[in-house]
């Protein structure tokens, strides 16, 4: 049984949860939480990238990994129509390749046959061409990174190995082969626990963001394998100065990563709890708690966080997802998350849309499931526990949000240039609409892309606030959002220049 730790008279969790929730219809169109989806050959026409942004797709991703800079080219001109189509300010990132470690190519056929018990022999000659009795690795440094005892996994783990001896001189290491499996060419290769001597950004990833990422005009970089806060830097580095409006993704894989994370969230704009290999990294059962930890600590931070890999896994075949997979994508939401990721469900599964679909309603039904009150509450003093107090501008933002509950505000509306108030607002979790009011397209794409419960209007200017407020609270009367006489809430500053917000005040439609 667990236990609400959101009260001072501690309940068992889920005390107001009734058979009527159970039973009642979805509405999704409240949904905060929003949803990254991967797109590839099962999606990637611009009326199966309308039903997706109808569905509920905020962000596109485009997982470098795979694909060609001209194919990824048209791709992101058929999303781009297909989002002025359906007039959603839907982002774009970019998903680095990284660097990795992979196994060799085979002497003969496509396939070997290892069996239990057997020796394999893994070289660093990637030239080698391989067999069932010795096998090429792409790391230079293998035989000097891992000891006698350690344990390397292939294929995301579908092989075991334990290393029986390193023979650095010959660039070779000796293995156990700990199951009988049929392994294919150039499979990924996992070292847990080993500190892999390998850049984050390599050659690939470097022409990928400056050649196709920049000239795009992306929104995001999610960057691969992270490991400490210098990685971020480099990026930057990398963006130059007049990309730095482009926001980081930084994705925690292994142990390293989670060792240095504190560091890392400092100096990264977003945060993405990378569960697949970081399940090959650390033990399975060890996964859940990393990624409790690693979202409490992003909500402290006010820091975007994505978790991602196999939420729903099953539906790459299957109509409908199992029932531990959206109670996998329930307890993401309840956990924190701003995010969920949908990745081969979307590129090549045989139900992307579907996929969309029972996610954003997994993602309502959990958030109607959250006590946003006492939510806030626990935002703002986990807050102050950890830096002492709240800057200037959270301040703001805190009051924003308290005032929007004390109040029964059905809305609340941030005047935004950078986006920096809107996630600040989004930080205290307000549990209702915030409505970002700002004049840049990237902020727009940024905010409806990953900051919980933010939707946008873009404007040619800020300069009248007043009126845009009004005309603002007009469309939600409009839409249904709010009625003759209801309280929202506005944050703005006394002029629209960046970092000026200093104003929060009640408003009544």
């Amino acid at each position: 049984m667990s236990v609400s730790q959101t009260s001072s008279i501690p309940k068992l969790a889920g005390s107001f949860i009734s058979l009527d929730m159970v039973k009642r219809a979805t509405d999704e169109k409240g949904r905060q939480t929003k949803i990254i989806c991967t797109l590839g050959p099962a999606c990637w026409d611009v009326p199966q990238l309308e039903t997706m942004l109808d569905a509920g797709m905020n962000v596109a991703r485009f997982n470098f990994s795979h694909g060609d800079h001209e194919g990824h080219g048209a791709c992101l001109e058929r999303l781009r129509t297909a989002a002025k189509n359906k007039n959603k300010n839907c982002g774009v990132l970019l998903d680095t390749k990284g660097p990795e470690i992979r196994s060799g190519f085979f002497a003969e056929g496509n396939k070997i046959d290892l069996v239990k018990g057997e020796t394999l022999i893994l070289t660093t000659d990637y030239a080698f061409k391989g067999s069932s009795k010795k096998l090429a690795c792409s790391y230079p440094q293998l035989p000097n990174s891992v000891t006698p005892g350690q344990q390397i996994l292939v294929a995301d783990g579908s092989l075991v190995l334990t290393v029986l001896e390193c023979r650095p001189g010959a660039g070779e290491v000796s293995c156990r082969v700990e199951n009988n499996a049929a392994l294919g060419e150039r499979k990924n290769m996992n070292l847990p626990g080993v500190v892999v001597d390998l850049p984050t950004l390599v050659e690939k990833d470097i022409k990928d963001i400056q050649e196709w990422g920049i000239p795009n005009k992306i929104d995001f970089i999610a960057a691969s394998f992270v490991r400490k806060a210098s990685d971020i830097a480099e990026i930057r580095e990398v963006l130059g100065p007049d990309n730095q409006h482009i926001k980081i993704i930084a994705k925690i894989e292994n142990q390293e990563g989670l060792d240095n994370y504190d560091e890392i969230l400092e100096a990264t704009d977003a945060i993405m709890v990378a569960r697949g290999d970081l399940g090959m990294e650390i033990p399975p059962e060890k996964v859940f708690l990393a990624q409790k930890l690693m979202i409490r600590k992003a909500n402290i931070a006010g820091k975007p966080v994505v978790t991602a890999t196999q939420m729903l896994e099953s539906m790459i075949a299957n109509p409908r997802p199992t029932r531990a997979e959206c109670s996998d994508v329930a307890n993401a939401v309840l956990d924190g998350t701003d995010c969920v990721m949908l990745s081969g469900e979307t590129a090549g599964g045989e139900h992307p849309q579907a996929a969309v679909s029972i996610m954003a309603a997994t993602c309502v039904e959990a958030e109607l499931a959250s006590e946003f009150g006492t939510l806030y509450q626990a935002v703002r003093n986990s807050t102050i526990d950890r830096y002492g107090s709240l800057s200037t501008s959270e301040s703001i933002a805190s009051s924003a949000v308290k005032t929007a509950i004390d109040v029964n505000a059905k809305a609340i509306i941030v005047c935004s240039e950078s986006g920096a108030t809107a996630a600040q607002v989004a930080k205290f979790r307000p549990g209702r609409p915030i409505t970002v009011l700002t004049t840049a397209g990237h902020v727009a794409r940024q905010c409806y892309g990953v900051l919980k419960g933010c939707s946008v209007r873009t404007l040619p200017s800020l300069e009248a606030t007043n009126e845009i407020v009004n005309e603002t609270i007009d469309a939600f009367k409009k839409e249904g959002i709010a009625k003759p006489g209801d309280a929202i809430v506005v944050v703005h500053g006394e002029t629209s220049r960046k970092g000026a917000t200093n104003v929060m005040r009640i408003q009544y439609a």
